[in-house]
């Protein structure tokens, strides 16, 4: 059976993993340029290494990636050529903003995603771009905290209120934040966390996981109200959990980690904390930090479509120390062992 006609099919890129260019036409320093490659990159993604400045110990795939930040339009050229329909692709905050706390964006910045989507619409590629993928500047994470602090909504409004009113006609899909969940897992990559010494590590990752949901119908609010034209989605980390066995106790623990992922998705398509979040985190004594009006916010503007991405399943096991893990993308598995060894 054909697609329909209207069917978007395409590739994807992030702005960190691709640009390159990171201290040039104006651009500042982000969390993600600062993601090394090799031992320590896990200790600094989850937030329990302090790592705010390069170093010459480190090698930072991001300073230089394929350098599409000089190469953009052969690229865009490459991916017309191969038939896209649609590209999806990411604005790094600190282009725009490189500090983040700016009032006024750079301008060099706006015309460089300005120039990109121009040359997307002329090649027939719908844009579908990530306001957020990953990115954090670091002047908001060394003065506020990062995501554990309520002021970065306001930041984050105004990236979004800038680019909404620019690229406007230019761009009609957008997603908030790429696989907001994953903040739960790397709270440096996902929220700018950088964790003290006693800390209370679950509570700041619910702040930050707030914050950035309120942010995200904020910016839904705005771009529905700057062009009604807008669609605006939410991205999971998907990955479906199956119990290793039948022992109620696994189906229970995999029920328990599928929650952890949907409960963002809850929130953003459903306009409020599905109930098994508000209990447990009652239960483990984690307090949301909502304020009057949040949750009036969360409800009256969900997203228009839920987008994921899926690099796997997983396997859950209640007693799991001694078992056999399988590696992921970040995540980490029981090893299934009911799948041949030449599919793992």
């Amino acid at each position: 059976m054909p697609f329909s006609k209207d069917f978007l099919w395409g590739g994807a890129t992030a702005a960190n993993q691709c640009e390159g260019g990171y201290n040039q036409g104006g651009r500042g320093l982000a969390n993600v340029d600062l993601v090394p490659h090799g031992k320590d990159r896990f200790p600094i993604i989850t937030g329990e290494m302090k790592h705010l400045e390069f170093d010459e110990e480190h090698f930072y795939p991001a300073k230089e990636a394929i350098d599409m930040y000089h190469h953009w339009k052969d690229d865009l050229a490459l991916f017309a050529e191969m038939g896209f329909k649609t590209y999806r692709m990411s604005i790094a905050w600190t282009r725009i903003f490189p500090k983040g706390d700016e009032q006024e964006p750079n301008e060099e910045g706006l015309q460089f995603y300005e120039d990109i989507f121009k040359e997307c619409k002329r090649l027939g590629i719908e844009p579908l771009v990530t306001i957020t993928h990953f990115d954090c500047p670091v002047h908001l994470i060394k003065e506020y905290g990062g995501w554990r602090n309520r002021k970065m909504v306001g930041f984050y409004e105004n990236l979004a209120r800038t680019i909404f009113t620019r690229f406007k006609g230019l761009v009609r899909y957008w997603l908030t934040f790429n696989e907001i969940n994953m903040l739960l897992h790397a709270p440096f990559m996902g929220a700018g966390l950088v964790f003290e010494e006693g800390e209370n590590k679950e509570q700041a990752k619910y702040l930050a996981a707030h914050h950035e949901l309120l942010a995200s119908a904020l910016a839904t609010k705005i771009a529905h109200e700057i062009d009604p034209e807008n669609k605006i989605g939410c991205m999971l980390a998907a990955g479906e959990y199956y119990p290793f066995d039948c022992n109620p106790e696994n189906v229970l623990e995999a029920q328990k980690q599928n929650h952890d992922n949907l409960f963002f998705i809850d929130v953003q398509s459903r306009g409020k904390y599905p109930n098994y979040l508000l209990k447990r985190l009652e239960r483990e004594d984690v307090q949301l930090p909502i304020e009057a009006g949040d949750l009036e916010i969360l409800a009256e503007n969900t997203v228009d479509f839920i987008s994921f991405s899926y690099y796997s399943s997983r396997v859950a096991k209640i007693k799991d120390k001694d078992a056999d893990k399988s590696a992921g993308n970040i995540f980490e598995s029981v090893t299934n062992p009911y799948l041949k060894p030449e599919l793992l």
